[in-house]
């Protein structure tokens, strides 16, 4: 009997690409775009600066050109992911800096022209917990009811202290709070962790792991942290408060995370890395397909896959 939640010839974990073929009946892949938006947490709404590993591209460094309208964007971007996969539909990701951070009427014109497209079946919008008021959270249940639709939310980490470490600007309650407003309406969210941040030890990315795995949410991103320069983290790094994982380490850590996920949970990222241009480190990350394979094998090797562990437990924080 296959022991795994999904079909034999798929990874040992629930892959993106495996869900949205089982969703769509073909390959569907993100188009990364930047919406023109700003982020609260850099204009002052809520604090300034930004969290101090993000980059001047509002962690949109692969995502379309600002300068240019969301149509040129969407076209530039698609044909480059082309180069890759010749067949395909779209989801149209709003990836720069916080999607929701806006009026009602400007998130519906940017929207509702993307969706308009030629091949696009939906959409991915990255944003923070702290920008969803009740308007912006009916419109996104009205589109939730006409198209596919996730909703990705950068948690990072449980762990208040980290949290201040980062200048996350909001805390874990504000998380939670976000999270229930989407799911009141269906809506599909994603939480974004982030291995390796200042001063984190193995216990404490298990314990943001574990606190997601038992979350109301139905995917998971987990990165890598990765250095880029300019940003306000190399002073952390400077002072001695950041030191690298290791290949071995991260992956060693990322399938022990995935081991205590829940199965049905769709995993979008396992990795992560930043233009080779502005990286300080880990430098071994932008061999970003030795990285998976290196997951792929360490899972096979101990005969595990993802949910082995899981164990559905109320969250105590």
């Amino acid at each position: 009997m296959n022991p795994f939640p999904y079909t034999n010839d798929n990874k040992r974990y629930h892959t993106w690409n495996y869900h949205l073929r089982q969703t769509f009946g073909h390959k569907v892949f993100k188009v990364a775009l930047d919406g023109g938006f700003d982020c609260p947490n850099r204009d002052g709404t809520v604090a300034y600066g930004g969290c101090t590993f993000c980059s001047a591209a509002g962690s949109g460094d692969f995502a379309g050109n600002r300068a240019d309208d969301l149509v040129t964007q969407f076209q530039d971007i698609k044909e480059k992911m082309h180069a890759k996969w010749k067949d395909g539909k779209y989801l149209a990701y709003f990836q720069a800096f916080t999607n929701t951070h806006a009026p009602v009427d400007v998130l519906r014109e940017k929207y509702e022209t993307v969706l308009q497209l030629d091949g696009v079946v939906g959409l991915s919008i990255a944003t923070r917990p702290d920008c969803l008021p009740d308007d912006v959270v009916d419109y996104l249940a009205e589109l939730n009811e006409r198209t596919y639709l996730w909703v990705e939310l950068g948690l990072q980490t449980v762990h208040e202290r980290t949290a201040l470490l980062i200048n996350h600007a909001h805390d874990f309650a504000c998380y939670v709070e976000g999270v229930q407003k989407l799911r009141k309406h269906g809506i599909r969210v994603c939480s974004h962790i982030i291995n390796g941040l200042p001063l984190e030890d193995y216990d404490m990315m298990m314990e943001t792991a574990k606190t997601v795995a038992n979350l109301d949410v139905q995917g998971i991103k987990i990165h890598l942290l990765h250095l880029l320069k300019g940003t306000p983290m190399v002073k952390q790094y400077e002072k001695g408060m950041l030191t690298f994982l290791s290949f071995e380490e991260y992956v060693q850590l990322v399938c022990d995370q995935l081991e205590i996920l829940p199965p049905e949970m769709v995993v979008h990222r396992i990795t992560g890395d930043g233009p080779i241009d502005l990286m300080i480190g880990p430098m071994w990350s932008v061999n970003k397909w030795e990285v998976l394979n290196a997951i792929d094998a360490e899972l096979e090797r101990r005969n595990s896959y993802q949910g082995k562990y899981y164990k559905k437990e109320a969250i105590s924080r």
